[in-house]
């Protein structure tokens, strides 16, 4: 037999998806109801990992919505989607791509639905978010860690020659 043969073979599988917290505040409910609807909608977005074990991990999509109209909150909406994934026999590097950018891509759709689901509950529209580019918010993260670590080092080169 090869060594490509003998080799595992990378393997991924979603084992569960859950909503793990979701909150909603109206803060200016009643009062908001009989204004004109012309939200200003702010979409922040982070993502989480952690293993579990040696093959699988918890990846965490936030969605964090603040829905204003005029000057005043119509509504916050907070949802944390989470899902168990089954990672095994990949690359470091391809590892982490697929936790920070491929996981949360696979999360989004169930986050969207939990936050219009909310919205509607409490009487609002529907916002239908648009789709978020994972794998450029993914690069961006690289990019600042590179640069706070060539700091980091910048300060240790000079920190030595004092």
């Amino acid at each position: 037999m090869s060594e490509e043969a003998q080799a595992p073979q990378p393997q991924f599988g979603m084992k569960r998806i859950y909503l793990k917290d979701a909150s909603l505040e109206c803060p200016g409910a009643p009062a908001i109801f009989n204004q004109q609807w012309a939200p200003a909608v702010n979409l922040e977005v982070n993502t989480k990992n952690a293993q579990l074990d040696e093959n699988h991990f918890e990846v965490t999509l936030t969605l964090t919505v603040n829905v204003k109209v005029g000057e005043e909150t119509a509504f916050l909406i907070e949802v944390h989607q989470a899902a168990i994934f089954m990672i095994s026999g990949f690359e470091p590097a391809q590892m982490h791509h697929t936790l920070g950018a491929y996981c949360p891509n696979l999360l989004f759709p169930y986050a969207r639905e939990a936050v219009d689901n909310l919205a509607v509950r409490a009487s609002f529209p529907a916002l239908m978010l648009q789709q978020v580019n994972f794998d450029a918010l993914y690069q961006q993260k690289l990019q600042q860690l590179m640069e706070q670590h060539k700091a980091e080092q910048g300060e240790s080169a000079e920190e030595a020659a004092e």
